[in-house]
């Protein structure tokens, strides 16, 4: 933990917007307009505001990040310390809701000293400041380790210790805790605060997780959509006289339930009646097995296997939650499952209904052939001799995902990555939702209804001519999720599907997979986020220690 010998920031500095506002290049819309707001010296402030309100947009813009008049137009006038963003960059260190973009360097300890390299920071000073900034993140790994081996997660560790190790008179933090484990959220919260005790700096958190930090800001300050302030002053003064008001505009509001306190699940799973339906189609009988795994062992790294032993069975209309401490191995498990990655022990089998119509790459039966000829790894030298090779037979190299060709998999096993930016191929809203429905050569009038559907109910309508990448967090994160569930999948794969969501838009995407799973459909999402799991999932996979347990999810049907 932190401590008043850990990473000390400089004197805070002092944020001013007047009349200020961007809209990003290409945009019809300003993603920030008419903004009057003056943050003092060594205030502590939590910035709130519902998704798409501009709350990153304006963080990036005070770090001088946001890019000149070819990324955008700009109005108004923005200042740190009385001066321009641009010219005081080192006075203001910034942790991006995009943190994985802020990993650059192949080790941690690089990495972690690369902002005090660019200050000027003496060598060794740099390294005594690396040290504590890992400390304070309790990210306990050597300084050598490879950024590339890191969860994501642990890479937003990594971020935050080299925004730390600056020791900036600007600390400003976006959505720091997403994508932690509970006791990583405290533990980073908890550095967090002690580092802001400690020190004269000016804070500025967004954070959806409101609670989370009502003990460290001393102010709350919430954006407007479309421009301005909707509320600004102290935090429990904003929260008891403004609270109904900012959680119907979709702040999450301590105390109040974003559903309402109803159930969002059936008692049972109905007959898909969507146009379209085929021979893949969603499955009418809840509890029909789609998927199992037996004895898989998961790698992402081919031969260093990261959990072992996990045995699991995905069936139509029931959701499965997959939980654990970040680096354990949940995401790579989920690109097991997905046929994404290769199983390294154990096997991945689906069942006739999914593999009816199936023909598999040849390439990837050949690749698959090959692993199994190989012994498989285990989990340490002390597990024993690695099994035996088994060579399945062509039908059951059939049944394994990996195998699928792309087009097989849009339609059987839908995925969503932790980074909605790894999976955008187009350069507007509409094209990502179009990408796949044209791969599969459906009608024109059936992906314009699916599109116009799923963009309805994701808030994403207005949004279509627009390029993903100038979204917010959240906005791409529900992109993310529409362009998945537009080739309705038998099976839906999300990694942390809540992240940058506000409580409005989470429960709609909460109700929507609800939707999901009362046609049919399979669900598995690794999370952190526990109201999710209670409010959808079936089972429970905690995966730690290199192993997977199951168990029923508190708030699974009966």
């Amino acid at each position: 933990m932190a401590s008043a010998g850990g990473p000390r920031p400089r004197a805070g500095a002092g944020l001013r917007a007047e009349g200020w506002g961007w809209r990003h290049a290409g945009r019809e819309a300003w993603a920030v307009r008419g903004l009057d707001l003056v943050i003092e010296p060594g205030e502590r402030v939590l910035l709130l505001g519902a998704s798409g309100a501009g709350k990153s947009t304006l963080m990036q813009a005070f770090a001088g990040v946001l890019g000149g008049v070819d990324e955008g137009d700009e109005e108004g006038s923005l200042l740190v310390d009385g001066q321009p963003p641009e010219a005081v960059r080192g006075r203001v260190g910034l942790l991006m809701q995009d943190f994985d973009s802020q990993v650059v360097l192949a080790r941690v300890g690089d990495d972690v000293a690369f902002g005090c390299e660019n200050l000027g920071v003496p060598r060794d000073e740099i390294w005594r400041r690396v040290g504590l900034g890992l400390a304070a993140v309790g990210l306990d790994l050597p300084l050598e380790h490879p950024t590339s081996a890191l969860s994501g997660g642990q890479k937003q560790r990594v971020a935050l210790a080299g925004v730390l190790a600056m020791r900036p008179g600007v600390i400003l933090l976006d959505e720091p805790t997403a994508n932690l484990d509970p006791a990583g959220v405290t533990e980073v919260r908890d550095a967090v605060a002690a580092v802001v005790r400690d020190s004269d700096a000016t804070f500025v958190v967004i954070e959806h997780r409101v609670d989370i930090w009502l003990d460290v800001v001393d102010r709350v300050v919430v954006l407007a959509p479309g421009g301005g302030v909707l509320a600004d002053g102290d935090p429990a003064t904003v929260l008891r006289e403004r609270g109904a008001e900012l959680a119907r505009d979709g702040v999450w509001v301590p105390g109040i339930d974003p559903l309402g306190g109803r159930p969002v699940r059936s008692d049972a799973a109905t007959p898909s009646t969507e146009p379209g339906s085929s021979a893949t189609a969603v499955p009418a009988r809840r509890g029909e097995l789609l998927l199992s795994g037996r004895g898989l062992a998961v790698a992402r790294v081919p031969g260093r296997v990261v959990a072992d032993g996990i045995g699991l069975e995905l069936r139509a209309g029931e959701a499965t939650a997959i939980t654990g401490p970040n680096g354990a191995g949940k995401t790579t498990l989920a690109l097991t499952l997905a046929g994404l990655l290769p199983a390294s022990g154990g096997d991945v089998i689906a069942a006739p209904v999914l593999v009816r119509g199936v023909s598999g790459s040849p390439r990837a039966r050949r690749a698959a052939r090959r692993r199994d000829a190989r012994p498989r790894p285990t989990m340490s030298a002390t597990d024993g001799p690695a099994p035996a090779p088994r060579i399945r037979s062509s039908s059951e190299l059939l049944a394994d995902p990996i195998v699928w060709r792309s087009r097989e998999l849009l339609t059987r096993v839908g995925t969503v990555f932790q980074d909605p930016e790894h999976q955008f191929v187009t350069g507007t809203v509409r094209g990502e939702l179009e990408v796949s429905l044209l791969a599969l050569k459906l009608p024109a009038e059936e992906i314009s209804a699916r599109v116009d559907e799923v963009a309805g109910r994701l808030r994403l309508d207005a949004l279509l001519r627009a390029n993903p990448y100038t979204l917010s967090g959240g906005e791409k994160r529900r992109l993310s999720v529409a362009s998945a569930l537009v080739t309705r999948p038998r099976i839906l794969l999300l990694d942390e599907p809540t992240f940058g969501q506000d409580s409005r838009t989470w429960a709609e995407l909460v109700r929507l997979l609800a939707e999901q799973l009362d046609r049919g459909t399979a669900i598995v999402a690794v999370t952190h986020d526990r109201a999710f799991i209670d409010a959808l999932a079936d089972q429970e996979i905690v995966v730690t220690e290199g192993a997977g347990t199951l168990a029923p999810a508190k708030g699974a049907l009966a």
